[in-house]
């Protein structure tokens, strides 16, 4: 990421640490500038712009919010929430691999999907082999977690999200933002479940199916952890669904259910609504060009990062 950045500024690009868009500048239905904060100082200055692409990513709540103020449209769009369930990397490989697996093969993955009779999906996510689960709260008094693998992905874990598809009609209101909310209460009540000081949530996988209160202690690749039944984190008609996810994942990697932890809450699979924007890909005020996953047009880094070179291609072409 660093060489990515100097070659930027060697090409003439400039990169601002610390520095948050907090304001549009317009002018009859046209992009003019931004407002640029300095976090650390709080000093504001403008920017002229003629051209704004909005890369902000799934999370940037605040941004949403001075978006919707500005009244960018955008509506709410389905996504997906769940848990990560962490098993033995050991238990991965011998049901990937078989018994007598050689040596020298690499931590085993799996992708497990699960169609229901309701027509809601269950699927795992972002599966992290020989990897760690990461506290990734971003808000105060809202947790939320999220997984990774180092290079050489040799821890003793697996995980992954264990999701479950969500509408507009799950959220209760019409409201564009609605989903984040959503996810917002979502997040809160894993806080508080994890006691309130910012510790994960868990529980094994049989007490949640079975909704009873786990009292052993249960070791994460996450040390602080505090034992919750998870059964209260997600709305009942969500457990439903992910237990019966969970044992139909069983029927496909044996034990799947057994000796594994379910840490809560994984609330950021992808972004709660979706931009408008025309086949130039500009939004209603011209120069604006919401892109990638946070506009609700991708799922992943690989189709953010294929958006974005779609966006770059219509920016060339309106300079030529």
């Amino acid at each position: 990421v660093k060489r990515m950045r100097e070659e930027i500024c060697r090409l003439g690009g400039q990169v601002h640490f610390h520095t948050q868009v907090t304001e549009l500048l317009t002018e009859e239905g046209k992009l003019t500038g931004i407002k640029l904060q300095d976090t650390h100082s709080g000093e504001v200055t403008d920017k002229p712009t003629q051209a704004l692409v909005l890369a902000i990513g799934h999370s940037a709540r605040d941004t949403f919010e001075m978006l919707k103020r500005k009244e960018i449209p955008m509506t709410t769009k389905a996504f997906a929430v769940g848990v990560r369930v962490e098993h033995k990397q050991s238990m991965i490989n011998e049901n990937q691999y078989g018994s007598a697996q050689p040596d020298g093969l690499p931590a085993a993955p799996y992708k497990l999907t699960a169609n229901l009779e309701n027509g809601r999906g269950v699927y795992t996510f972002c599966m992290c082999p020989g990897g760690y689960v990461m506290n990734a709260a971003s808000e105060e008094k809202r947790l939320v977690v999220n997984g990774m693998s180092n290079y050489k992905r040799d821890n003793k874990y697996a995980n992954s999200a264990i999701l479950v598809n969500v509408t507009p009609d799950d959220f209760g209101s019409s409201h564009p933002l609605a989903g984040m909310y959503f996810q917002r209460k979502l997040e809160e009540k894993a806080f508080e479940l994890g006691g309130s000081d910012y510790s994960i949530p868990v529980q094994k996988v049989e007490d949640y199916l079975e909704n009873k209160e786990g009292i052993e202690n249960i070791e994460t690749s996450l040390k602080r952890v505090k034992n919750a039944n998870l059964n209260a984190l997600l709305p009942e008609t969500l457990n439903i669904n992910l237990k019966e996810g969970l044992l139909l994942m069983n029927n496909k990697i044996n034990g799947f259910t057994s000796n594994a932890t379910l840490l809560g809450v994984e609330s950021r699979s992808s972004a709660p609504i979706r931009f408008y924007r025309d086949e130039n890909m500009e939004s209603n005020i011209k120069g604006i060009y919401p892109i990638g996953e946070g506009a609700g047009y991708a799922g992943g880094i690989m189709s953010s990062a294929i958006d974005g070179l779609k966006c770059s291609e219509v920016l060339l072409k309106g300079e030529r």
